[in-house]
């Protein structure tokens, strides 16, 4: 049985539902509040993690500790620089039949997965090997 919603995990929901991007939770927040619906933080956080919960919302966490947030659509895949932040969506997925073989092997309903690839962008090498260049002395 589904469990029942509460009027702020609707409102949450049907947000990230209208978003083309994933958003954190401070995010969330502040759109609420301009659309004046508003939440306190910490309800937004409890919401989220009720609809995480549920299956219908998945969570990003990037290199630096946020987490963002958006509803279920397809899994996520990403290139992140460490260096600046960019992340590159991916559109190949190279474990949709380990999924597959994880839930019938396991007997365990897998909602969504992620994965991340973390590294350093182009620009940001780019910008390093110049800075060593111009570090390196000449005698």
């Amino acid at each position: 049985m589904k469990p029942q919603r509460t009027r702020s995990q609707e409102r949450i929901f049907n947000l990230l539902k209208t978003m083309n991007r994933a958003i954190s939770a401070q995010d969330i927040y502040v759109e609420l509040r301009n659309r004046d619906q508003n939440l306190g933080l910490a309800t937004v956080y409890r919401s989220l993690d009720a609809l995480k919960l549920e299956g219908v919302v998945q969570v990003r966490t990037l290199a630096t500790g946020e987490s963002l947030y958006s509803s279920v659509l397809e899994d996520q895949h990403h290139l992140t620089c460490l260096n600046c932040g960019q992340s590159i969506p991916i559109d190949e997925c190279p474990v949709h039949q380990l999924e597959t073989e994880l839930q019938s092997y396991h007997h365990f309903k897998i909602y969504y997965h992620t994965l991340e690839f973390f590294g350093i962008c182009d620009r940001c090498a780019a910008a390093e090997e110049k800075e060593k260049a111009g570090t390196t002395k000449r005698f």
